[in-house]
């Protein structure tokens, strides 16, 4: 399972990174690019925060799991 995260993490970000282009086709650079990455990543993350139960996670165990999924993401 350990080995499994890594990988959806790994392929999380570089699918993040590949995402980061403008509208006209370019790829994006510098703050853009950081920003773009940011949001794609924790936006990838509230889908994830999920509890064993199935509901949304809130409040602490969200503030707990979300820095986590976001770094390695």
């Amino acid at each position: 399972a350990l080995i499994s995260s890594f990988a959806v993490g790994s392929a999380l970000a570089q699918s993040c990174e590949t995402k980061a282009v403008a509208k006209d086709g370019k790829a994006l650079s510098g703050a853009a690019k950081s920003s773009f990455v940011k949001k794609c990543k924790q936006d990838a993350c509230e889908t994830k925060a999920v509890g064993k139960d199935g509901k949304p996670l809130a409040g602490a165990a969200k503030n707990s799991f979300m820095p986590k999924c976001e770094k390695d993401a």
